[in-house]
């Protein structure tokens, strides 16, 4: 009989290989009809990227994915990342420039999705298809298609998980005391993972089985500039100083991916509080032995190649003239966007080798 064993070492040293970014949208399932088709152009046309930074793994390996797929499907493939100093004007010239080099399409994970109007407007003059990545450009009406994971489940299942860990890690406690942080406001995909999980938790906080010691329960309150960690870690060290001082337990926080989830992880840790219940996103390196040692409860697993390959497949269908498949449509403030959903993956210590086991070139197995 051939067994097949993961470690935690040989997972995480490979999920820095197989990540996704934080996406986002309302969970609004049915057909959908197409966006407005490309007439249609010839291999070796320019295909634009513009993601939004290089601030979390997930938009790095993304990048290189991108390359590697539009390069093997025949495009020229021109992929730039806003800086961290300036973003915003960063990809704004970038997505003007590819315009000019005669890009035929130009997917976009947008920096900040409310500041880019002026530039798929300008996009859509010449003629150029817009594909919002992972991020759905608000508030006009020049996006022809938007792909992602469908992120307002995300926010329901770690808002469930964050209840599972709960009940499973303190089997002794009829209520338990949370913390909620949420990503970046200029990310339009954080208010949804947040609604999603509070879908969930909402009921339980408003019974009393979970308590936000704090008071801090709304998305204002919570968001987290730039995703940063240190903002994060700094804004809960000052929660814990302030409410959770002698007795006083904190038994889970609510965090929108791993990066900030490590981030709450180790200011609890400092304040000499825990061990805690943490969600998360994203499957990163770093958090995946966190989570099969239990530090960390979950994370949400998207694999980038299947987001980056169905986002190729839509390229390609608008290259040949037709429209890109589709299986929703996603309001941006301006029109219902068509839209592709993949399903993401809850991972736990418990199917964290059951998740990943498929992956056998991204994440080494031993065999015997």
């Amino acid at each position: 009989m051939r067994k097949v064993m993961i470690t935690a070492a040989a997972v995480a040293s490979a999920a820095v290989l197989a990540l996704s970014g934080c996406s986002g949208a309302s969970d609004r399932g049915g057909d959908a009809g197409g966006g407005d088709a490309a007439s249609g152009f010839e291999e070796g046309s320019v295909i634009g990227v513009a993601l939004p930074d290089k601030t979390s793994e997930n938009w790095t390996i993304a990048g290189e994915i991108f390359t590697d797929a539009l390069t093997e499907a025949g495009y020229e493939p021109n992929v730039q990342y806003a800086g961290s100093t300036s973003p915003v004007p960063d990809q704004q010239a970038q997505i003007s420039t590819m315009i000019q080099d005669g890009a035929k399409v130009i997917v976009i994970g947008a920096n900040d999705a409310k500041q880019l109007g002026s530039q798929v407007a300008d996009a859509k003059e010449q003629g150029v298809t817009i594909i919002s990545y992972d991020r759905l450009i608000s508030d006009t009406e020049n996006v022809d298609y938007y792909v992602a994971f469908n992120n307002f489940k995300v926010g329901q299942e770690q808002g469930q998980a964050l209840l599972d860990g709960l009940a499973a890690k303190f089997p002794d406690k009829t209520t338990y005391n949370i913390e909620l942080i949420a990503g970046a406001a200029t990310d339009p995909n954080a208010a949804v993972f947040f609604n999603g999980a509070m879908d969930v938790l909402q009921p339980k906080i408003d019974d009393g089985t979970l308590v936000v010691v704090s008071g801090q329960d709304t998305f204002e309150q919570v968001q987290t500039d730039k995703w940063d960690p240190a903002n994060a870690q700094s804004r809960m060290d000052t929660v814990l100083q302030g409410f959770y001082q002698g007795d006083v337990a904190i038994d889970g926080v609510l965090a929108p991916n791993d990066t900030l989830a490590r981030a709450a992880i180790q200011s609890v840790k400092d304040a000499s509080k825990g061990p805690i219940v943490v969600t998360g996103q994203d499957s990163e390196a770093a958090s995946i032995p966190l989570i099969m040692s239990g530090e960390q409860y979950m994370t949400i697993y998207k694999d980038t190649r299947k987001l980056v390959a169905q986002t190729v497949e839509m390229i390609k269908s608008l290259a040949a003239g037709e429209e890109a498949e589709t299986n929703a449509e996603e309001d941006n403030g301006a029109k219902e966007v068509p839209t592709f959903y993949l399903d993401p993956v809850v991972v736990t210590a418990e199917n964290a080798a059951e998740v990943y086991k498929d992956n056998d070139t991204l994440f080494p197995l031993t065999q015997q």
